[in-house]
C-alpha cells in the first residue's frame, strides 16, 4: 500500500488526488505524481559538497595555494585580540567598507535602526551570497568554502566595532571619531543604546569574534577536506 504522506514534504496524497484529479487523468497511467527522493539520492545530491569534479592538477595546486594561504592568515586574524583590530588594519577591510556603506543605503527603507544595521548586514550578506551562488550556480564546493570564510572573517571584522561602542576611539569615515562624532554616527554605539544595551559592547564583541572564529574553522575544514578527497578520490561513497 503507498505512503499515504510524503516523509520528505510532508504532502497528504489524498489530499493531493481530490483537488488535482485531472493530472492523473490526462497521464492515462498510474505514475506517481510527486516522486519520493529516497535517502540514497539525498546522499547522492549532497555528494558533491565534498567531492568536487575532478579538476587539472593546475587547478588542484592553485587551490592548495589558496587554502594554505587562508589558514596562515586565519592564524594571524584569530589570535591576535579584539582591540588591536588586526582585522580592520588588513587589506580585506577596505574591501568589506563597500559593502558596510552599500548596507546603510540599501536599508535605508526600513527606519533609522535598521539602517545603521545595515552596515553590519551588509558585510554579511554580500559573502554570503557569493557563498549561495558559487554552491547553487556554478557548483564550485571550493570557492564556496573560501566564501564562507569571508563571512567569519566579516564576523571578525564587526567584532572592533562593536567592542567601540562606548570607548568612541575607532577611526571612522571622515575623519571622525565615536566620541566626538554626532549621536548616531557611530553604527554600535546607537545601536546598543537605542536597545538599551551599551553596557554589553564587549560580550557582544566576543560573541561576534568567536562566531568568526567557529565559521572560519569550519570553511578551512571544508575546503581541507576537498583537497583531501581530490587527492585520494577512492574515497568517495558509491
Amino acid at each position: 500500500m503507498p505512503t499515504e504522506i510524503c516523509p520528505h514534504c510532508g504532502i497528504v496524497f489524498k489530499k493531493y488526488l481530490k483537488y488535482h484529479p485531472e493530472q492523473d487523468v490526462q497521464q492515462g497511467n498510474d505514475l506517481p505524481l510527486v516522486t519520493i527522493i529516497t535517502d540514497d539520492e539525498t546522499k547522492s545530491r549532497i555528494h558533491w559538497l565534498f567531492y568536487e569534479a575532478r579538476q587539472s592538477t593546475l587547478t588542484f595546486l592553485g587551490q592548495v595555494i589558496i587554502f594554505v594561504g587562508l589558514v596562515i592568515w586565519s592564524w594571524a586574524l584569530m589570535s591576535s585580540s579584539i582591540a588591536s583590530n588586526a582585522v580592520g588594519n588588513s587589506f580585506l577591510h577596505l574591501i568589506n567598507l563597500p559593502f558596510h556603506e552599500a548596507g546603510h543605503v540599501i536599508f535605508r527603507p526600513f527606519g533609522a535602526f535598521i539602517t545603521s544595521l545595515g552596515g553590519t548586514l551588509g558585510q554579511i550578506v554580500m559573502p554570503s551570497i557569493c557563498m549561495g551562488v558559487l554552491l547553487i550556480k556554478t557548483r564550485d564546493p571550493f570557492g564556496a568554502s573560501v566564501a564562507l570564510w569571508w563571512v567569519g572573517e566579516n564576523f571578525l571584522d564587526i567584532a572592533p566595532y562593536i567592542n567601540d561602542a562606548r570607548a568612541g576611539q575607532l577611526p571612522l569615515l571622515g575623519g571622525n571619531f565615536g566620541h566626538s562624532a554626532p549621536y548616531g554616527f557611530h553604527d554600535w554605539e546607537y545601536l546598543l543604546t537605542e536597545a538599551g544595551i551599551l553596557s554589553y559592547d564587549h560580550i557582544l564583541a566576543k560573541t561576534a569574534f568567536v562566531s568568526g572564529v567557529v565559521i572560519m574553522v569550519l570553511s578551512l575544514l571544508w575546503s581541507g577536506l576537498l583537497l583531501v578527497n581530490w587527492i585520494n578520490p577512492s574515497s568517495s561513497p558509491a
